[in-house]
């Protein structure tokens, strides 16, 4: 199904890019060169959400007033919810993005509550809207991947080829989820949760449409590859000093690769909700 079926603002320009589109074709170099930067506006779109929190974050840092009436992470939550209702408003989101969103935001942040209560990161600024040391514009971080995957979905007609049961996932997940509390009381069990989701999707491959045909890929590859990009996000992040690590109390560094783990995992979450919402189809 076309994506200007679910976001008006698209279908309005369909039929001028087709045309264009049509003149790209008849050249091999300029078919490549249209197919790549249709693939980064496609990507661009799917990060609606997630890269204008990501901009706030980082603009805030240089030119919100320190002595401002309202808290910089206050701000922040209050422009999360007004993107997140404009979108609605404007049709930029569907409903069944935003209860994932809502989903991942009370699951992202009860995991912040005891992250930040066991002191493995600090939000170092005051905030009103917040639950013990998180603010609440946190949730909209972990939302924000919600929502990038689930526009994806649709934008780039997802199928795939030998995908789990969601059942398998979900058990997966919990466990995921789960371990990010109790490794701090027992034994980690992060290498046995890679294994298992290695086991899960060593044969499942994500067919993917950009322009006329489907291409594909290992969907472990392309859950990697996504993120890594959360994790440069999160570096940006923490060099605005929305929230800081042990080691970049003192001075900023870079967040460590070893997170690249954590967010692979806590993804793994995120990816299981969209599917339940929606249901993998077949190539």
């Amino acid at each position: 199904m076309s994506a200007g079926n679910f976001w008006p603002l698209i279908a309005r320009f369909q039929a001028r890019e087709a045309r264009f589109g049509a003149r790209m074709q008849h050249h091999r170099v300029s078919a490549f060169i249209y197919e790549f930067l249709r693939f980064g506006v496609k990507q661009a779109w799917a990060c609606l959400f997630g890269g204008a929190l990501l901009v706030l974050i980082v603009a805030t840092h240089y030119v919100y007033p320190r002595d401002a009436f309202l808290s910089r992470y206050d701000f922040l939550f209050i422009a999360a919810l007004t993107i997140q209702c404009l979108m609605l408003s404007f049709r930029l989101e569907t409903l069944d993005e935003a209860k994932v969103i809502l989903i991942y935001h009370v699951i992202g942040t009860a995991m912040e509550v005891f992250k930040t209560s066991v002191g493995s990161w600090i939000y170092p600024e005051a905030a009103f809207f917040r639950i013990g040391g998180v603010p609440l514009f946190s949730g909209f971080m972990y939302a924000s991947i919600g929502s990038y995957i689930a526009r994806c979905w649709r934008l780039f007609d997802f199928r795939f080829e030998h995908h789990p049961p969601l059942w398998a996932l979900s058990l997966l997940c919990v466990a995921i989820y789960l371990n990010f509390f109790s490794h701090h009381y027992m034994v980690d069990l992060r290498v046995l949760l890679f294994i298992g989701s290695a086991f899960l999707l060593r044969k499942t491959w994500i067919h993917y449409h950009i322009w006329h045909t489907h291409r594909r890929m290992p969907l472990l590859l392309g859950l990697f590859l996504v993120s890594l990009f959360i994790w440069f996000a999160e570096n940006l992040g923490t060099w605005a000093h929305a929230w800081a690590y042990p080691h970049q109390a003192a001075v900023w560094s870079m967040v460590s690769f070893g997170k690249l783990g954590a967010w692979f995992l806590l993804l793994m979450v995120s990816y299981t909700l969209v599917a339940w919402v929606s249901k993998p189809e077949q190539a």
